[in-house]
């Protein structure tokens, strides 16, 4: 079990350095031109995996979405924002920005999904579209999404799987399982290869952390 009372040092870059990230223990870096794509397995423990189901149960409400296109099916997950004044949520968050090297000031709070059967996350990429009409709503002060970090904290009977659908990856939810990507290309670019579809539970129940990393400070 991870030693939650030991904080990693607060990291103070702006960015992710692709090489930072491919320097960390079991580490896997997907073989990829158009993505640049992480994955992990083991960042957290099963103790961990089952304290975030928890908070995330106790809280969850209706997932939104910016822009659905009318498609009132888009997301139909649930989502929670945990409490980073919670020490639990803190310390997970703390680890979360040394795994990437980024300061914790350009990271949005944790959020955590919970799928039922039947639920899904359709296609999408995690930043905004900068010709998107809720592109100023969303990014005018902190800018767009730069880097995401996500976590698997259970396996579903069947179903729940993550598909890169512009690159033809799909990986499988296993607990305590982390993924990075970043949702720019080689330019700084939005890039579209980052596309990813996060397909529907078929028995079970899939849970999830997110974490998301902006251009400029949140909040």
């Amino acid at each position: 079990m991870t030693d939650l009372t030991a904080a990693p040092p607060a990291p103070t870059a702006t960015d992710a350095d692709p090489a930072w990230i491919a320097g960390h223990p079991r580490i896997q870096r997907v073989p990829n031109r158009d993505l640049t794509l992480f994955i992990q397995r083991g960042f957290l423990d099963a103790t961990e995996c089952a304290g975030l189901i928890d908070r995330i149960d106790a809280k969850r409400r209706p997932s939104t979405i910016a822009d659905a296109n009318g498609d009132g099916y888009f997301r139909t997950s649930e989502t929670c924002d945990l409490d980073h004044a919670d020490p639990f949520v803190a310390a997970i968050n703390a680890r979360l920005d040394a795994f990437a090297g980024i300061a914790t000031s350009y990271g949005e709070p944790i959020q955590g999904q919970r799928y039922d059967v039947g639920q899904e996350f359709k296609a999408h990429t995690d930043y905004f579209d900068p010709k998107g009409s809720d592109y100023a709503k969303y990014c005018s002060m902190a800018g767009n999404r730069t880097w995401t970090l996500m976590v698997y904290l259970n396996e579903p009977a069947a179903g729940g799987a993550t598909r890169f659908t512009k690159i033809g990856k799909t990986i499988h939810p296993e607990s305590g399982k982390l993924l990075a990507w970043n949702n720019r290309d080689a330019s700084g670019a939005p890039n579209p290869a980052s596309l990813h579809h996060g397909m529907k539970v078929r028995s079970g129940v899939k849970h999830v952390i997110t974490k998301w990393y902006r251009e400029r400070p949140w909040g």
